[in-house]
């Protein structure tokens, strides 16, 4: 829930290795943030650092400790408010600079090596890192993003960047895959003058492109960015290696954008032959929203290694 707190492009913010962060680091706060798999159930913690844990749940404020992690203070109470209070404790207080800068420096090295493979070409269809460059260049400044999906999403947590606190919104950590129509309506209703994208994995996307004929019943007009590979991609990837077989992950490459005609919105179909178009095709979809009218974007995406060793199943 914390993306975007503080805006897209803070020094204090590292977004790319954080486990290496985290080993070098002489204490670490988990303010709300749980020791589960998304944190290799405390592994990534150098055993030497102090750690503060905070959180309104005891159970998660403790979860898998005395394993692979231990915290050195541990306050059952809300995070925010911790946070809150002590900030207003270490009023004046300046950390050793250089530390933070040497991170940054780090991120902003990973950030042009993403940039790069966005630039590769892929076998088939269009680069899905560079689509979502392009998406993250060019969406407003008021803009609110929902993710839905898998593998495409997975890879724009690691490009798009949130403009503001509760500008992010996503399926969860258990990955409950159908939010998107719901979030974004939810998103459009309560801040009308936002531009709402909503970042959807082919796969998720069937669960509630339906919802097209909501926006356009109830004037709620959002822009959808499909990243179309016919596949359940994030389970293939270790599906294969590990059984032999796609059984069930294969998909098609369906035509969203008429399916979104049809409830009354605006579709495109996007491919290779749309590349040098891209940025026109987007800018287009924000002026229609704009005029009332939601937007889907079908992009047909090829393979990239962009995300492999990331947990998939």
């Amino acid at each position: 829930m914390s993306r975007g707190m503080l805006g897209k492009d803070s020094p204090i913010h590292i977004r790319q290795n954080r486990r290496d962060a985290l080993k070098e680091a002489d204490l670490v706060l988990l303010a709300g943030t749980v020791c589960d798999f998304r944190l290799s159930y405390g592994r990534v913690l150098n055993r030497r650092s102090k750690i503060i844990a905070v959180n309104r749940d005891e159970t998660q404020l403790l979860k898998n400790s005395d394993m692979f992690w231990k915290p050195t203070i541990a306050i059952q109470g809300d995070a925010g408010s911790f946070l809150v209070r002590l900030s207003k404790g270490l009023k004046g207080h300046r950390c050793p600079e250089e530390w933070p800068q040497s991170l940054k420096a780090g991120d902003v090295t990973k950030e042009n090596t993403n940039r790069a493979k966005a630039d590769e070409k892929t076998a088939h269809h269009l680069n899905p890192l560079k689509v979502l460059h392009r998406v993250d260049e060019l969406m407003s400044e008021d803009s609110i993003i929902v993710a839905d999906g898998g593998d495409f999403v997975g890879s724009a947590a690691y490009i798009m960047r949130p403009r503001g606190p509760m500008r992010w919104l996503d399926p969860g950590a258990f990955g409950t895959l159908g939010v998107g129509g719901g979030f974004a309506l939810g998103a459009k209703l309560c801040r009308p003058e936002s531009e709402v994208w909503v970042v959807y994995g082919d796969g998720s996307l069937g669960y509630s492109v339906a919802e097209f004929d909501t926006f356009t019943r109830h004037k709620t007009p959002v822009i959808a960015v499909v990243g179309n590979d016919a596949c359940w991609s994030q389970i293939s990837r270790e599906q294969v290696p590990i059984l032999g077989s796609n059984v069930a992950c294969g998909l098609a490459f369906t035509d969203y954008h008429i399916v979104a005609d049809g409830y009354g919105g605006k579709g495109y179909l996007i491919g290779r032959d749309d590349e040098d178009r891209l940025s026109d095709i987007i800018r287009q979809a924000q002026k229609e929203t704009q005029e009332g009218k939601a937007v889907l974007l079908n992009v047909l995406i090829g393979k990239t290694n962009f995300r492999e060793g990331s947990i998939s199943v």
